[in-house]
């Protein structure tokens, strides 16, 4: 199963070093690029993740990373 694109591209987002998150895995969640539970009932589950440093940082929005919850550009092949 395939997730849903929430975007067709990355979410720039500022994150705090050492706050754990919850990364939307479905495309579903209202609270993007952040897991809201939108995907109770699926196969999806978030990912969890703690940066080692506070700043900006791009999260995937189509949900076809291979470095994930970051973006690594797959949005522009599809």
């Amino acid at each position: 199963m395939e997730p849903k694109m929430a975007k067709k591209g990355p979410y720039a987002v500022e994150l705090e070093a050492g706050k754990k998150y919850h990364w939307c895995t479905c495309g579903e969640s209202k609270n993007q690029p952040f897991c809201d539970g939108s995907h109770a009932g699926t196969e999806f589950k978030p990912i969890a993740f703690t940066p080692e440093k506070s700043g900006k940082a791009f999260l995937c929005g189509c949900k076809r990373t291979k470095n994930s919850p970051y973006c690594d550009g797959k949005h522009s092949e599809l």
